[in-house]
């Protein structure tokens, strides 16, 4: 919308924020809430030793769900049979074979971590620091490598807004609160207390996977939270230390109020530290705790170590 107004005039010159509350060379945010007593409470919550695994997989037939702009893995074979069988093949002492390949992918275009630094406006990053730290062929602060060192565990708790709306998957567009949230965790008879890791689902990569490409990006505006201040506060109580969803960007693409696109990640990445895991596969955990009523577990997460990368690729492995 050409007539949307800047993020500074939508969340006002004094946000909540945290800037500072970890120290002035802080680079993993509300991470730090999730200390050994919170590792511990996810521990907990384990019951039988489920193991689900949670990342999208990378080259698949259909594609892979990226933001606009954005192109899924280019994968190629650098050994195999017949490159051996040609006479181009390494010849290893005791004839030995192997397979193997490369790959360019961008680094935000699976299922990933963004860096606390990865988005801003008025040229501040994270804990207030300058934009001009992405220069240079690589972000010199609030890289994802801070988090990927540190990584994620915690008690978990998910959310399942398409089945509390009786849905497959919401709607392009479609919206929710975190009144709503708290609604639906309610009905699924569980609560989202401080410190949790907040996972959400919307199913709209099960639409993805089941719609066609040019229909999916058609008009392109995914369901998802939408901004408010009140919403960033609850974030901000609530000591949120990372939000994980089905979706590429966490949050409806453009604020249907105003047009501003992710305002979140501003008020949530920036300006409170709060992890953004992106492009989540949620379904099979969904099921799962549909099937005996339980919506928490212990939570883990550790995207690549990538040196100076504005996001990295993650596997997130939950444990019941």
């Amino acid at each position: 919308m050409a007539d949307a107004p800047s993020m500074r005039e939508l969340l006002g010159d004094n946000p909540p924020q945290n800037w500072g509350k970890w120290g002035d060379d802080d680079e993993v945010g509300s991470l730090n809430y999730l200390d050994a007593n919170q590792v511990l409470r996810g521990v907990g919550s384990v019951r039988d030793g489920q193991v689900l695994t949670l990342q999208c997989p990378m080259g698949h037939p259909h594609g892979d769900p990226v933001f606009p702009g954005r192109e899924g893995i280019k994968r190629e074979m650098v050994w195999d049979q017949e490159l051996f069988e040609s006479g181009n093949g390494p010849s290893f002492p005791g004839g030995l074979r192997a397979s193997d390949d490369k790959a360019e992918i961008f680094l935000q275009g699976s299922s990933q971590y963004d860096a606390l630094g990865h988005a801003w406006y008025d040229d501040t990053l994270w804990n207030g620091r300058s934009a001009d730290t992405t220069n240079g062929g690589g972000m010199s602060w609030a890289s994802v490598l801070p988090i990927a060192t540190r990584g994620i565990a915690g008690h978990g708790v998910l959310i399942d807004m398409a089945r509390h709306r009786g849905k497959e998957w919401l709607d392009k567009g479609e919206t929710f609160t975190h009144r709503d949230l708290e609604e639906a965790a309610a009905a699924q008879g569980t609560s989202i207390e401080n410190r949790d890791i907040l996972l959400v689902r919307t199913g709209f990569l099960k639409y993805f996977y089941a719609t066609p490409a040019d229909e999916f990006y058609e008009g392109f505006v995914e369901p998802g939270l939408t901004y408010s201040r009140e919403l960033v506060e609850w974030f901000q109580d609530k000591e949120i230390p990372n939000l994980v969803t089905d979706t590429i960007a966490n949050e409806v693409t453009a604020d249907p109020e105003s047009g501003v696109l992710l305002p979140l990640h501003a008020s949530l990445l920036r300006n409170l530290g709060v992890s953004l895991a992106e492009i989540i596969w949620l379904d099979d955990l969904a099921d799962a705790c549909a099937a005996d009523g339980r919506w928490d577990f212990l939570y883990t997460a550790a995207p690549l170590k990538i040196h100076e990368a504005t996001g990295a690729p993650v596997n997130p492995v939950v444990i019941r």
